[in-house]
């Protein structure tokens, strides 16, 4: 698995086949472009090294801020002016960009510090980064979980140096950079540093070592030279005063000497940072090809958890990614919270919960059970340390906006794992926050009034109050179950009685269409709010452009005219952006598995390829790629609710790690399927031996491991029509009653 994944794809504007059939009638109002990075990373780990540009998003690449359509230039070739630590992956706006301490290695007077070198013999795998520089030095990166390691190989030449700018962060765009509030830098032997910056809330610590053939070392300060100097430190930087700082060590070069440059990062000072390098790389000089091997063999396990069978070299790469891609974030640092004493789990990078709740954290949650729980308890602790779970956390502190984008989210994981019975966490104490939490931000108005506004918030708080009575239930809190189980009911106010869609409303990137056909906890009566399974089905294929024309994209700065007729069409976005990507199988739940399979045929081989340009849309933390990952195994997680949906699969044969268990799908009559070609349909399935008529498994059933075998055929069948996907059945009254002062209105 390990040697078909290639980091680069989603890394420069969606480049695609040209869409046909259903497929060409999507519309993509979001950036086409996948918005990854292929720097060295750790799964799970804090610490990721890459080629610095200064571009948008993640500070590699050639690309300035795009919010929709294709992305405007900002530099015209492969560029970088050194490489820096901590990058996002797949994410857009989230105004917090990290890149700091960038590392230089140069062949010029200091003075050149920040310029721009071309990118030649660019190359890259888990854990590893590798490129050359129009300098002529060749530039190796790795990383373990708190650690990166830089090894350069210089041409002969009298004025060879590395440089560490503790001053640069964030990106080149207007508004993007990120400056340092207070700092303070130390040199403690030859070859050996350590320092610290705080920047927008965060100290962040390194302990650094440089195997030199005896080049000086010095630090410097706007870009001048300190010789002599042991320490600089700055109590208070203001960007009007902020100047070059760091660290630097210069001599001569002989053509074909390598530098290695080993930093331990720490969120706890400089000792931490010390231990963090010494557990990750160990003693003594030369440590790079033992990192690289470690996190090489560290991924190669990761990766091993799912492999698939088929003869198409293409599939198997852009799978293989996508499960890397799903292992990259959120970033685990166990030990390492800056904002709390406690030592035990810590997280950051969460930066987008509204789209992995619902694919990449029920893969993590069947990959690496106990690193699910490890994140669990991170979310815990973050609730009861600052008051409310996340929707966004990152290193950087300020939540900015992310409180628009949903409410309720960690609920969803959290009832999941409580679901399925996992181990190592106290489920009273989540009940306590989980309770307490739903009556934040929208959490009051929806008691007030029985919904809130954004009106997708009212689906997120009703579920909500749904998950954590599942918890509630489990600790025996009868009482509480029964009053949150009531107001789970109140997803139905949301919606817009006559025409079976949710109300207007203001919507987060998309309309009431995208946000119309989440996957909700009681999906028989959202459809006979439709007006029955034959009403609602018609509004899907409505929806997916079933008989539709074919678009036209959105172009590089889409006018505001275009981007409306574009949401006027109320079309699927084909994955280029994800509220609606639990939408194609919500035709289980109307009897139509049929429907779902020809959606999914058509993203899985239409909007993802091989190449840089090979994503839809921003892959927004492993999100995006977690759907295929799922998708292409005929599964689909109903997050929250402890089921997976099950339909035709892209491979002939598929086995997924599940803990220590493994779950295989196989199949009969596969045919491989291509671009544009026919569609797949289920004829038959059977669980373990026994005859499946049902389009789900519960999620026990998944972790239990075994074996599904699905028989294809060319053409719809009666398989699954009648024996649905679960709802909430029987009325369920609304603790509230008109003279409460919280009833509904």
């Amino acid at each position: 698995m390990i040697g078909h994944v290639d980091p680069f794809i989603g890394s420069e504007p969606t480049d695609l086949t040209a869409q046909t059939g259903l497929a060409a009638t999507w519309w993509w109002p979001k950036p086409q472009i996948g918005n990854t990075h292929p720097g060295a990373t750790y799964p799970l780990g804090m610490v990721s090294a890459c080629a610095y540009s200064g571009a948008y998003p993640t500070g590699y690449g050639r690309y300035d801020l795009s919010l929709e359509g294709v992305p405007s230039s900002l530099h015209d070739r492969a560029t970088a002016s050194g490489f820096t630590h901590f990058q996002q992956s797949g994410t857009g706006a989230i105004r917090k960009y990290y890149n700091y301490f960038r590392v230089t290695p140069m062949v010029e007077p200091l003075d050149a510090l920040g310029r721009h070198w071309d990118l030649t013999d660019e190359t890259a795998e888990p854990g590893f980064y590798s490129a050359t520089l129009d300098s002529g030095v060749r530039a190796e990166l790795t990383v373990g979980p708190k650690s990166a390691v830089h090894r350069y190989t210089f041409p002969e030449d009298p004025r060879a140096r590395v440089v560490i700018d503790f001053s640069l962060g964030g990106l080149s765009i207007p508004y993007g950079a990120t400056i340092p509030l207070r700092a303070q830098l130390e040199t403690l032997e030859p070859g050996v540093a350590q320092g610290e910056i705080v920047v927008e809330g965060t100290p962040i610590a390194v302990y650094i070592e440089c195997d030199t053939p005896q080049w000086r070392q010095m630090l410097f300060y706007d870009r001048r030279l300190m010789p002599g100097g042991k320490r600089l430190d700055f109590d208070h930087i203001r960007p009007t005063t902020l100047r070059p700082f760091g660290l630097m060590w210069a001599g001569p070069s002989r053509a074909g000497e390598t530098i290695e440059l080993r930093i331990g990062f720490s969120l706890r000072g400089v000792e931490q940072a010390r231990r963090n390098l010494r557990e990750d790389c160990g003693d003594g000089p030369g440590r790079f090809d033992h990192r690289r091997e470690k996190t090489k063999r560290h991924w190669r396990k990761q990766l091993k958890s799912v492999s698939v069978k088929t003869t198409s070299t293409e599939r198997q790469t852009v799978f293989s990614t996508a499960v890397y891609h799903s292992l990259i974030k959120p970033c685990l640092a166990p030990s390492e919270s800056p904002f709390w004493p406690s030592d035990g789990p810590f997280a950051f990078d969460i930066s987008t919960m509204w789209d992995i709740y619902r694919t990449q954290l029920p893969l993590l949650t069947a990959l690496q059970p106990e690193r699910a729980v490890e994140l669990a308890n991170a979310l815990l602790t973050i609730c009861e340390e600052e008051g409310n779970f996340p929707i966004g956390y990152r290193m950087a502190r300020g939540s900015d906006r992310f409180s628009r984008q949903g409410s309720a989210l960690a609920h969803t994981f959290l009832a999941d794992l409580c679901q399925l019975g996992l181990p190592g966490i106290d489920w009273e104490w989540a009940l306590v926050h989980m309770s307490d939490d739903l009556r934040r931000t929208y959490g009051e108005e929806f008691l007030l009034h029985g919904e809130t506004h954004p009106i997708s918030h009212t689906l997120d708080l009703a579920f909500g109050y749904w998950a954590t009575a599942k918890v509630a239930r489990r600790v025996g809190d009868t009482a509480l179950a029964e009053q949150f189980e009531g107001l789970a009911e109140r997803w139905v106010n949301a919606f817009d009685p006559a025409s079976g869609l949710l109300k207007d409303s203001t919507y987060y990137e998309g309309t009431r269409y995208n946000y119309s056909f989440r996957l909700l906890h009681d999906m028989a009566s959202r459809i006979e709010l439709s007006g029955g399974a034959e009403a609602f089905v018609a509004q899907l294929d409505e929806f997916f452009g079933f008989g539709a024309p074919s678009v036209t994209q959105p172009g590089n700065r889409p006018a505001v005219a275009e981007m409306k007729a574009g949401y006027a069409l109320g079309r699927f976005e084909g994955l280029n952006n994800e509220p609606d990507m639990e939408a194609p199988w919500a035709y289980h739940y109307a009897g139509r598995p049929d429907r779902t399979a020809e959606v999914v045929h058509n993203v899985l081989l239409q909007q993802f390829g091989t190449g840089r340009g090979g994503l839809p849309g921003n892959d927004d933390s492993g999100g995006l790629s977690s759907w295929n990952v799922w998708a292409s195994l005929g599964l689909f997680p109903v997050a929250g609710q402890n089921i997976f949906l099950v339909n035709a699969p892209l491979f002939s044969s598929a086995t997924i790690a599940i803990g220590d268990e493994s779950f295989r799908v196989r199949t009969t009559n596969f045919v491989e399927p291509v671009h544009g070609g026919p569609v797949q349909y289920v004829q038959s399935m059977q669980l373990n031996g026994a005859p499946l008529e049902r389009s789900w498994i519960s999620g026990s059933e998944l972790h239990r491991g075994g074996e599904l075998l699905v028989e294809l055929g060319p053409e719809p069948s009666a398989w699954a029509t009648t024996n649905l996907p679960p709802s909430r059945s029987g009325p369920v009254r609304d603790p509230f009653t008109p003279t409460h002062p919280g009833a509904k209105p």
